[in-house]
């Protein structure tokens, strides 16, 4: 796993009983949650945008 530069917060609601089952899942992989959404954004962003995203020039729009 790549070192990211972390300068933003994403901050997000969730069911008490769905967070405690993530943070379970995550412990059993032995990774903070934060690493998994992390994660998953990467993935999320490569899946649309293609594995060389950061070079396509590519910014986010004021919807992001």
């Amino acid at each position: 796993m790549t070192t990211e530069q972390r300068t933003a917060r994403l901050t997000l609601l969730i069911d008490p009983l769905k967070k405690a089952q993530f943070e379970q899942l995550c412990a059993q992989e032995d990774v903070t949650p934060s690493q998994k959404v992390r994660q998953f954004i990467r993935d999320y962003i490569e899946q649309q945008l293609g594995p060389d995203w950061q070079q396509s020039g590519k910014q986010p729009t004021d919807e992001s």
